[in-house]
């Protein structure tokens, strides 16, 4: 599963009790592409991206990873095709999500030993190599604890990067981050964009978004309002609900 995936979302809704969070969102992201995924708080943006892994059922519509497809409703069909999204999906989370009791490398090679059952010293060996990239191989044995918040979201790159996936899907990974660690968190994201894979951000970032996206896609009350390219989304947004948010965070 080297090639890279388009990810397609039809008539997608989902409702928690009488709220409904997603609301017929149409999207379709082709293969390689970027897209950043904006809009104000409670949009309903994180929500999208674990229904695109799978992590979370739906109500409605279908969502298409690659060549498999996930329906509404749950079940054991849901399951079972989404634990083959996951292994064409990484997805990273706003708070690391690392286990505190291994090391940085301990993290890294835990998913490709227990779900991919490679050896130990290969495991290793690709462990270390994703370090290297994230710039944390001297950091490999280091705990959770004992690394700052950028250093935590890149071992979170590195541990999502180790089982190979062909989309990566981030949610606001640097929002709990200062401005100089922000900076070294988007600066792999944008490396792994020269990798050719799809990737779909969660994210606050207008610069980076302007940078390194080929899409922005606004959501509100669960709903798309505006999707194009940076410069027309950022710089001359059509609706009124994009404008408004724009206002707010572009200042």
């Amino acid at each position: 599963m080297n090639a890279p995936v388009a990810i397609e979302v039809q008539g997608l809704v989902k409702r928690i009790g009488s709220r409904t969070i997603l609301n017929d969102v149409n999207l379709t992201i082709e293969p390689r592409q970027t897209v950043a995924l904006i809009g104000p708080s409670g949009g309903g943006k994180s929500t999208l991206l674990r229904c695109l892994n799978g992590l979370c059922s739906f109500d409605a519509g279908r969502i298409r990873v690659g060549p498999y497809v996930l329906h509404a409703g749950g079940g054991r069909s849901h399951a079972a095709e989404a634990r083959k999204v996951r292994r064409l999906v990484g997805m990273i989370f706003q708070d690391f999500q690392l286990f505190p009791h291994l090391t940085a490398l301990g993290n890294v090679m835990e998913a490709p030993r227990r779900v991919l059952g490679l050896p130990y010293d290969e495991a290793r060996q690709r462990g270390m190599q994703l370090l290297e990239r994230v710039g944390l191989a001297d950091r490999a044995d280091a705990y959770p604890r004992e690394l700052s918040g950028g250093q935590q979201q890149r071992v979170a790159i590195a541990r999502a990067m180790a089982m190979n996936p062909r989309a990566l899907l981030c949610d606001e990974i640097t929002s709990a981050l200062d401005p100089e660690l922000k900076g070294e968190v988007l600066a792999v994201l944008a490396d792994l964009k020269l990798d050719g894979l799809t990737l779909v951000l969660v994210t606050h970032e207008m610069g980076f978004a302007r940078r390194s996206a080929d899409r922005v896609v606004v959501l509100v009350e669960g709903t798309v309002v505006e999707d194009g390219p940076p410069s027309q989304v950022l710089d001359n947004p059509q609706t009124p609900r994009t404008q408004r948010f724009l206002s707010r965070v572009l200042v």
